[in-house]
This record gives structure tokens, C-alpha cells and sequence, in this order.
């Protein structure tokens, strides 16, 4: 793509509104916390306190609208500890000549790394720096720093304390991720009755995962129809599969695939009652055990399925109960959850510490793209308060503000956030400067116009960057408004700070990116290494069924994520104008992309087998396990080539392959055996489909 595409491109996104909007409720209850802060603050303490108090209550309010699965609560308390922090040690630095600067490169680039956490984390950390740049402006004495940093954790407190007194469907993000992830198996099951072979996604079950995550007190309070049903769906899923697949389940054609195909149609009609059941919070319409006995021969007439297909359709209807019986149950103390574990719980806040230090120590490293961007932003934020210091603008806080709102780790997000920081504050700030003009508000309705606009920013903070982004321009210029000054001459200094602030951003990721195009082939390579894990993990169970299944599980998650990042980078290199870097193995996209399929068909072999797991008193299959790691080394050697740009090379796979389906061959005949063959040998299909694909390509012959 093009630069004069990509940025094209990236502004039509930056200035796009979605339909989607927050819940009028959560905005409201948002303000009114603000507003439950501001006032007294005010009436007690002035103008300067109160903007110290606002900026606190706002960001923290801010923090519980982001897409995290913790409970509000606690983002709130966090993010306002977090300001009251940045606050203080801004007021205390400011005072010292020089020191400022320094204080706010550190802990910009403390912000950009904070995005190894999370971007949850990474966005409220970007904003402690807006909130340093814009208190430490006031006029303060030093030993009043810390009553302003109070107050802006005051601020997070009371925005904790109103979530608490006032919750608002505390429960949907999990319930709207355990029902997406049954409303993915029932659209699964459709398209497995068309093509047998068609691909899963997984994302649905890698934020139900997410959400099945819970801190102890979720643990004890959730609904209980939230219990256990997350691991019935992980079960669900390969029985879909093995049922349908002509290598391990219904014959391709014939009577018996009909038969397949109508209890695929009755699994999706069953799940989809569930998925609607858990997303309202409503008791089940119909008994999804009735539907269900459509999967067990011999009470509907018919063809009868035989063999594996015979046992995966009563699996499936034993699933199926099984969730209906799990919703239906309402004693909390009875009902076990295999979903969440106590490998599952997340960690408090306090403790989640060492492990967030964990994750930003493993991207201290220069070809990290978090330290990259963690670097970018420390110098950007510098250049940008040093340059509207060197332009002697009254209010040049508002360039290195614009600066760390706008930037993020990857291309589009930074210039779609650029485009429409600077359209969102044109109209934000001509907008408030007009009504101040014209009204000319005292202190108390500049601080209810604050509030409003607050409410507004709220309500479209998921309708796009530009509207939010006028919402917040206004409330700045009537929450500064309270100060005095020219309300004329400051509109005009923060349009001109803000096109300053921007265009720094954007120069600097220009001159300093970090392309998601050139990490294709690192991310293609951990997704073939993971899932080589997870094929290897499953094999191993037929290999030694009494102590190998340990893994499955672990590897399975491993390669979810895996993909998913694949996914992500590719969304985002997408919108680069770049190719590839020079410095990296390139890899044409026509050669990700059938990488992609070929890897994907090496999970599904493992999925399919996986739905066929023998229990823990089986006869173990000879050579699976020896097998197993052979695969698992194969395909960790071809990530690792992947990753240097030298060929791939299967051809010790191939031979151990060659030797144990001979042997295996030789044995007499058994179901689970040929089982296991059939979906060994769809894996090293996937192998050579592998092989080709990432083949390097021929140089094209130069004439004479």
C-alpha cells in the first residue's frame, strides 16, 4: 500500500462514527461521580483543587469504560493511584529548574511501556501523562503537591465508591463473551454440514478464556449459570468437528452424512438457544435436551450413525445436557467449574505487580515494538513540551498532551487517533470558546458545563475517537476556564499546540516506525511452533493415555493466542505502506497466506483426534509417543528457519512417519488405530502444504 493510501485510509477511520454507543446508564453514572468531587471541591478548596479533583474523577471514569474483564472497581482505584502519583511528582518537579523535562520523558516512556501489559494499561497510562502535563500548569506552591495528588485520587475513589453503590450490568462483557463463544459453535455447526473441512475460529473462546478469568470475589458472586459452561464448550467444539470430518466421522456422502448433517443442524439450533439464554440472563425458551434426542439413534427413525460418528453424536448429545443442565442449576455451592480453576484465578492488583514487572522486563529490548514505541513516545512528549516552551505559547502543555493521546504502538491507530485529535479539538475548542464568549459562565456553571461535556464524552466514547475527542477538548477549555485568562486568545494557542503536538506524532513514526509487516514472519512462526506443541500434546495421549494429557490443554491455549497475534499483526500490516524490512526473512503475503491454511489444517488434525481421546485405562497406540515429539522438534525447527529466512525442512518427519504408519500397518486391525493414522496423515498433509507454501521463490532469469 501506498503512504498517500495509507493515510487516506487512516484518516476515513480516525473520522468514521459507529453506531455503537456506551450505555446511557454507565455515562450518567460516570458524570454524576465527577460531579459528586468537583462541587465540593469548589466550594471548599477553589478553582485550582477542583481541576486537580476533575481530572482525577474523569480519568479514573474513563478507566471502567475500557474492555477489561476486571472488575470496575478496581480500574477505577488503580487508575486514580495512578494520577494521584503522576500529580504529585509533576508538582514537585515542575518547581525545579530543568527537572520537568526530565520527570516527563521517564515517565512517558514508563507509559509506552506499559502497552506490555495491556491496552487497558497502556491507555490510562498515557493518560496520568496528560493529566501531569495539564495540573502542574496551575499556580502551586510545592507543599500543596501532595493535596492535589490526594484529590486526584480522590477522584478514582469516588468513581470506585459510585460503581460499587450503583452497579450497571456488572456481568454482560461475560456473559456477551461465554454467548458469542456458543453462538461461534452453533455458526460452526451450520458450515460443517456445507464443507466438512471449513475452519474454526477461535478469538470467540480466547476472550471467553479471558473472561472466565476471575479475581476471588467474581469467583464467589458471579451468576451461576456462568459456572462450567465455558468448559463444556471446549469439548463441544472437537466433537463438531470429529462428527463431521469423512476421514474420522460421517461417511462423505450416503445416507449416514444426512444423518450427520441433522444433528449438526439440531446441535446449532440448541446452541443457539443456549448463546440467546446466557446473553439475557432469561431461563432457557425451550429444553435443549429436546432437540438433543435427535442425536441418538433409535427414538427418530432413520438412518443410524455407525463407528466413531456414532460415538461423537452421543458425545454430543451428552454435551449439550450437560450445558442445559448447568444453566438451568441455580445452587452455587453444588456446581463444580471446570472452566475456571485455580490455574484460572486472576490475581489481585497488588499481586498482579511482579507479574505486569514480568511482562514489561521481557520487551527491555530494543527490537521490542513496545520498547520502540516506549522510546518514540518518551521523545516525542519531550520534543513536543520543549518546542511550545520555545514558542513562548502560555498553554503549551496542550502540544505534548496531543502527542501522548495520540500515539499507539502500531501504524493505523496513531494516525487514525491523529487525524481525529485534530478535528475532534478544532470543533471542541471553537465550540466551548463560543458559549464562553458568549455567556461568559462564572466558576459554577463552567464546572456543570464541565461536567456535561464529561457525560457527553462518556456516552460516545466507543462512537469514535473524534467525537469523544470534541466532548473532551470542551470540557478542558471550561475546567481551565475556571482559571483566568482570554478564552479568545487560549482557543486559538490550543488549535495551533494541537496541529504542533500532532504532527510530531506523526513525523516521528514516520522517521522511527515499527512496522507490524516486517514481524509477519515471527508471529507465522510461533503460531507453526504452538500448534506443532499442541498435535504433539494430543499424539502423546494415544501414545500413553494413563499419564499423558496433562498438555492438551496448555497447548491448545498456546496456539489460540499464537494465532490470534498472527491475526492482529496481519489486520495491522495491512494498513502500512510498507513491504517488508529488509533486515527480515521475507515472505510474500500469497506465501502467508497459504501458510496460514496449511498450519490451521495442522490444528484441525489435532482437533479432530483430540475429540477421540481414549481414557486412562486404554491400550496405548505403539509409536504415538515417539511420534509425538518428533513432530513437536520438526515443527520447532521450521519455526526457527522461518524466523532466519532458511528453507523448511520436513524430511525427517516424513521418514519417522514413513516408519510408524508401516509399522502400524502391520498390526491387527482397530479402530483407535486407524483413527490415529487418518489424522496423522491430514497432519502431514498439512506438512507438506507447509513445505510448499514458504518454499523460497525461484529468482527470476536475468536475459543475456
Amino acid at each position: 500500500m501506498s503512504w498517500l493510501a495509507a493515510l487516506r485510509d487512516t484518516a476515513r477511520t480516525g473520522l468514521t462514527l459507529d453506531r455503537t454507543v456506551s450505555s446511557p446508564k454507565r455515562a450518567l453514572r460516570g458524570a454524576l461521580a465527577v460531579a459528586l468531587v468537583v462541587f465540593p471541591t469548589l466550594a471548599l478548596g477553589g478553582p485550582a483543587l477542583a481541576t486537580s479533583a476533575a481530572m482525577g474523577a474523569f480519568i479514573a471514569g474513563t478507566a471502567t469504560f475500557q474492555r477489561s474483564f476486571r472488575p470496575r472497581v478496581s480500574l477505577a482505584v488503580a487508575a486514580g493511584l495512578g494520577l494521584g502519583v503522576s500529580a504529585f511528582l509533576g508538582y514537585l518537579a515542575v518547581g525545579v529548574p530543568g527537572a520537568f523535562p526530565v520527570l516527563l520523558a521517564v515517565w512517558a516512556f514508563g507509559a509506552g511501556l506499559a502497552w506490555a501489559i495491556g491496552p487497558s494499561a497502556g491507555v490510562v497510562a498515557s493518560t496520568t501523562v496528560s493529566v501531569m502535563l495539564v495540573v502542574v500548569q496551575l499556580p502551586v506552591s510545592v507543599p500543596t503537591a501532595l493535596g492535589h495528588g490526594l484529590l486526584c485520587a480522590l477522584g478514582g475513589a469516588v468513581q470506585a465508591l459510585v460503581v460499587t453503590l450503583w452497579p450497571i450490568e456488572s456481568w454482560r462483557e461475560q456473559r456477551e463473551a461465554l454467548a458469542d463463544a456458543y453462538a461461534s459453535l452453533a455458526d460452526y455447526a451450520r458450515q460443517l454440514r456445507v464443507d466438512p473441512a471449513t475452519l474454526f475460529d477461535p478469538d470467540p473462546f480466547v476472550v471467553a478464556r479471558q473472561a472466565a478469568t476471575l479475581t476471588p470475589w467474581q469467583a464467589r458472586h458471579r451468576p451461576p449459570e456462568l459456572r462450567g459452561l465455558r468448559g463444556i464448550a471446549e469439548r463441544i467444539r472437537p466433537t463438531l468437528a470429529a462428527l463431521a470430518d469423512p476421514k474420522v466421522g460421517a461417511p462423505a456422502e450416503g445416507p449416514e452424512r444426512d444423518r450427520a448433517c441433522e444433528v449438526l443442524a439440531a446441535a446449532a439450533e440448541a446452541m443457539d438457544v443456549l448463546a440467546h439464554a446466557i446473553r439475557a440472563g432469561e431461563p432457557l425458551r425451550t429444553t435443549v435436551s429436546a432437540p438433543a434426542l435427535v442425536l441418538v439413534e433409535g427414538g427418530t427413525g432413520g438412518p443410524r450413525l455407525t463407528g466413531a460418528a456414532r460415538r461423537s453424536s452421543r458425545r454430543l448429545a451428552t454435551l449439550l445436557r450437560r450445558a442445559a443442565d448447568t444453566f438451568d442449576r441455580q445452587d452455587q455451592d453444588t456446581v463444580s467449574s471446570p472452566a475456571v480453576g485455580p490455574g484460572l484465578r486472576r490475581p489481585s492488583l497488588f499481586r498482579l505487580l511482579p507479574h505486569a514487572w514480568q511482562a514489561v522486563r521481557r520487551q527491555l529490548q530494543p527490537h521490542s515494538a513496545i520498547f520502540q514505541h516506549a522510546v518514540r513516545m518518551a521523545g516525542v512528549v519531550t520534543v513536543s513540551y520543549l518546542a511550545a516552551k520555545l514558542l513562548g505559547l502560555h498553554h503549551g502543555y496542550w502540544a505534548p498532551l496531543t502527542a501522548a493521546m495520540v500515539m499507539r504502538p502500531d501504524f493505523a491507530q496513531t494516525y487514525s487517533r491523529g487525524v481525529a485529535r485534530l478535528a475532534g479539538t478544532v470543533v471542541g475548542v471553537a465550540v466551548s470558546t463560543v458559549v464562553v464568549q458568549l455567556f461568559h459562565p462564572g466558576e459554577w456553571l463552567a464546572a456543570a458545563l464541565a461536567v456535561v461535556c464529561i457525560g457527553g464524552a462518556y456516552l460516545t466514547l466507543r462512537t469514535g475517537y473524534a467525537l469523544m475527542t470534541a466532548w473532551v477538548s470542551s470540557y478542558v477549555v471550561f475546567l481551565l476556564g475556571l482559571q483566568p485568562g482570554d478564552p479568545l486568545r487560549t482557543a486559538v494557542e490550543r488549535v495551533v499546540l494541537t496541529l504542533l503536538g500532532g504532527s510530531v506524532a506523526l513525523l516521528a513514526y514516520a522517521l522511527f516506525p515499527t512496522w507490524q509487516t516486517a514481524r509477519l514472519a515471527e508471529r507465522l512462526a510461533e503460531w507453526l511452533a504452538a500448534a506443532g506443541r499442541y498435535a504433539g500434546a494430543v499424539l502423546t495421549v494415544f501414545g500413553d493415555p494413563a499419564g499423558g494429557g496433562g498438555e492438551v490443554r496448555a497447548a491448545l491455549l498456546d496456539s489460540r493466542e499464537a494465532r490470534s497475534e498472527l491475526l492482529q499483526a496481519i489486520d495491522r500490516a495491512d494498513a502500512e505502506p510498507v513491504r517488508h524490512a529488509a533486515h527480515l526473512p521475507e515472505l510474500s503475503r500469497k506465501q502467508i497466506d497459504r501458510a496460514r491454511a496449511a498450519i490451521a489444517l495442522l490444528t484441525r488434525s489435532a482437533l479432530l483426534l483430540e475429540a477421540h481421546l481414549p481414557t486412562a485405562d486404554a491400550e496405548p497406540v505403539p509409536g504415538a509417543a515417539e511420534f509425538a515429539e518428533e513432530l513437536r522438534y520438526a515443527t520447532a525447527i521450521a519455526a526457527a528457519a522461518l524466523l532466519v529466512g532458511q528453507r523448511v525442512d520436513f524430511s525427517g518427519l516424513r521418514a519417522a512417519h514413513d516408519r510408524w504408519d508401516a509399522e502400524l500397518a502391520e498390526l491387527p486391525p482397530d479402530e483407535r488405530t486407524g483413527l490415529t493414522r487418518a489424522g496423522v496423515r491430514l497432519a502431514m498433509q498439512s506438512v507438506a502444504d507447509l513445505d510448499r507454501a514458504v518454499r523460497p521463490r525461484r529468482p527470476a532469469a536475468s536475459g543475456t
